[in-house]
């Protein structure tokens, strides 16, 4: 989010003074830790491609990485029971609800929302939101892109009904895109940098006073409910936030390791950095989070994308303790 969805992964910075990730590990003993696999869903350029630079332990348990790409597929991972735990934004478990799937929310990763963002070619005519009427917009479905993109229309009296609304994955949507077969794409991250670098695309709005920036960790009921998957859980995301918090101050490392991921130059990472929103920040579930991804819910229930009204409430855990 996409990654974030894969934040997702993706999130927000005042990142000092987290609690040491090797807290929990240390109250148990080598033997709690035997034949225990933690299955983790992830992305490309997410926290464990920075553990050796940030100077993480492994843990003392096995990790099995499934690398995903977007929180949809990451929710259906976790649903599934092929994936513990994971990174997206608050939106895949709204569409879950309804299919009683069991996944629950953990956790809130507060992040940047200047790193999502409407972007059209660099040439274009396209100066304002009102100039996407009649135009071909692509989206992710079902997705903080396809949120962004109900949220500043309906700011401008519009709707999808005023635009050519085109579903695409991340990868088909950079290739339409690219190619010129998009007129506008509402799009996240790396995708971003990535048209931005081949077609000096431009921003024509950011998800900033539109999105949360609440990236959300979501982990299977039934890992929920194993002790020692309990305890790994909150063991290795606190791992993964003394990553976030490495980055916040190696900026330079991390870009120039990013680039060799990615293969984008690291100074639009960098730039990234520079105008994020706000930093990452690993939070407990509380009232405001299942607030606002309630807010989000309501927002695609009244575009016709919900079936029925849904209360998120109940698919919020509040046993796991961050910080």
């Amino acid at each position: 989010m996409n990654r974030r969805e894969i934040l997702g992964g993706f999130a927000a910075l005042s990142l000092f003074g987290v609690a040491s990730c090797s807290k929990s590990s240390d109250s148990k003993t080598p033997s709690d830790w035997d034949n225990l696999t933690l299955n983790v869903a992830t992305y490309k350029g997410a926290a464990r491609d920075y553990m050796t630079e940030a100077g993480v332990k492994p843990p003392p348990y096995t990790v099995k990485y499934a690398e995903l790409g977007g929180g949809n597929l990451t929710y259906e991972a976790i649903a599934s029971g092929t994936v513990d735990v994971g990174p997206m934004s608050e939106i895949p478990p709204i569409f879950g609800i309804e299919r009683h799937m069991p996944v629950k929310i953990i956790g809130v990763l507060r992040g940047d929302v200047n790193n999502q963002a409407i972007i059209v070619p660099e040439h274009s005519t396209i100066r304002s939101i009102e100039d996407l009427k009649g135009k071909r917009v692509g989206y992710v479905r079902s997705t903080t892109s396809h949120y962004l993109l109900l949220k500043v229309l309906k700011e401008k009296g519009l709707s999808f009904d005023d635009i050519i609304p085109v579903a695409l994955t991340p990868q088909d949507g950079s290739a339409a895109f690219q190619s010129g077969k998009l007129d506008a794409w509402s799009s996240i991250g790396y995708y971003i940098q990535l048209a931005q670098q081949k077609s000096h695309a431009r921003i024509l709005k950011t998800g900033l006073g539109y999105l949360s920036g609440n990236f959300v960790i979501a982990a299977n009921a039934k890992s929920i409910a194993d002790p020692r998957k309990h305890a790994a859980i909150t063991d290795y995301i606190l791992r993964e936030y003394q990553v976030w918090n490495w980055i916040q101050k190696h900026p330079e490392e991390w870009a120039a390791k990013t680039e060799q991921i990615m293969g984008v130059p690291k100074a639009l990472f960098l730039e990234q950095f520079k105008h994020q929103s706000q930093p990452r920040v690993l939070v407990p579930v509380d009232d405001a989070a299942i607030q606002s991804q309630q807010e989000v819910a309501d927002v695609f229930f009244q575009a016709g994308l919900l079936k029925q009204h849904v209360d998120v409430s109940g698919i919020w855990d509040r046993s796991f303790k961050w910080g």
